[in-house]
């Protein structure tokens, strides 16, 4: 059975977003410059991030959460 581009890439963002996720929890400050997004990520996931990384305190990863653009 052949998947759409959608699911494709849908799934390929929820991989990325858990990967994200357990960078910020690992405090891995290079790998999370690495995986954040070019551009502008959605204002949720953002916030959800940030709060995951103060649980950490660590203020460079915070930094580059609250650096990046958000859209709704």
């Amino acid at each position: 059975m052949m998947t759409s581009h959608k699911q494709d890439q849908n799934e390929h963002g929820i991989a990325h977003f858990a990967a994200l996720k357990t960078a910020i929890a690992n405090g891995e400050e290079q790998t999370v410059k690495e995986l954040l997004p070019n551009g502008p990520m959605q204002s949720l996931e953002k916030d959800y991030l940030v709060e995951l990384a103060e649980l950490n305190n660590n203020r460079t990863i915070i930094k580059l959460l609250q650096d990046m653009p958000a859209k709704d």
